[in-house]
């Protein structure tokens, strides 16, 4: 187009200039919004579950920021150290993303210790968790109260109801054995968390025994994947066997594979001296040591 045409034509002009300038403003923006936003530009988020918070500012390349959502207590860790993360290790993130982490307090809160006396076992692990304590270890002795609790320590010290004690700390029991030699069966737990593993073995009447963490990175996403004794539904051990463990990373999806790909290892169903009192599981409370339980 010629000059003179836009000498006749001024408002083309000026329409023609703001088109132009208009497409200038947006290309800028586009460009603007891909240097804030660093597209393409994506880091694998680490793992920094058991790093202390110092740490985590000391050594920060890629400027996230941390943020403390929440703080518990974990015994078998010092304060400030990380327990969780969101998002999980390994999801891809840019910079100067926010990460979300709880992390391990310096002490411990109060716990009133639960009354336990005369509790089943099943019951006595239940209300401990309630109460912001755990489990220790299951000792039975002779006594004629099946499956009764008989006295509680904690690191050896007799404890007792209203007692405080510090959050998390494990409290050992001491279980009536009963009249009759009563076994019970290892549950089955496979692919359950740890919680739950530890619980549904204590609450069988059997203790926990080593735990194995097979190249576990995040243990709060880890689940069993094999015990010994292992399940067979079948066999029953004397009370407070120790049954070893062993876990896995897993997701949801392998988690129901490791479930849908468990077989009962034959070699391990035997007959024991127990099988002759199956019988003598009639009431409520023996139902604590056999299978069905509400998981």
């Amino acid at each position: 187009m010629s000059n003179n045409f836009f000498k006749r034509h001024p408002l083309i002009k000026h329409l023609l200039y703001m088109l132009a300038v208009s497409v200038i403003i947006v290309v800028l923006a586009f460009l603007l919004i891909k240097a804030i936003a660093r597209q393409g530009k994506e880091y694998e988020l680490p793992d920094y579950y058991g790093i202390s918070l110092s740490q985590l500012k000391k050594d920060n390349p890629l400027s996230f920021t941390y943020v403390i959502i929440d703080s518990v207590y974990d015994a078998e860790k010092e304060g400030g150290i990380v327990l969780q993360q969101d998002p999980k290790p390994g999801t891809m993130v840019k910079t100067h993303r926010k990460v979300y982490v709880t992390v391990s307090t310096y002490t411990p809160a109060d716990v009133v210790l639960p009354e336990l006396s005369s509790m089943t076992v099943r019951s006595a692990v239940s209300a401990l968790e309630a109460s912001g304590l755990r489990c220790g270890k299951l000792k039975f002795v002779d006594s004629p109260y099946r499956n009764m609790i008989l006295e509680a320590t904690c690191k050896g010290k007799m404890v007792y109801a209203g007692e405080k004690m510090d959050q998390g700390a494990a409290v050992d029991l001491t279980v009536g054995i009963g009249e009759k030699p009563v076994g019970t069966r290892v549950p089955f737990v496979i692919g359950q968390a740890p919680a739950k593993t530890r619980r549904g073995i204590l609450s069988a009447s059997l203790n926990v025994g080593i735990e194995h963490w097979d190249e576990v990175t995040d243990r709060n996403s880890a689940v069993c994947y094999k015990l010994y004794p292992d399940y067979t539904g079948v066999t029953r051990y004397p009370l407070g066997t120790a049954v070893e463990v062993w876990y896995c990373d897993a997701t949801e999806a392998d988690i129901e594979r490791i479930i849908s790909n468990f077989k009962v290892d034959s070699t391990q169903i035997f007959t024991t001296p127990y099988d002759e009192y199956d019988d003598y599981y009639t009431t409520e409370e023996d139902m604590d040591f056999d299978e069905g339980w509400d998981w």
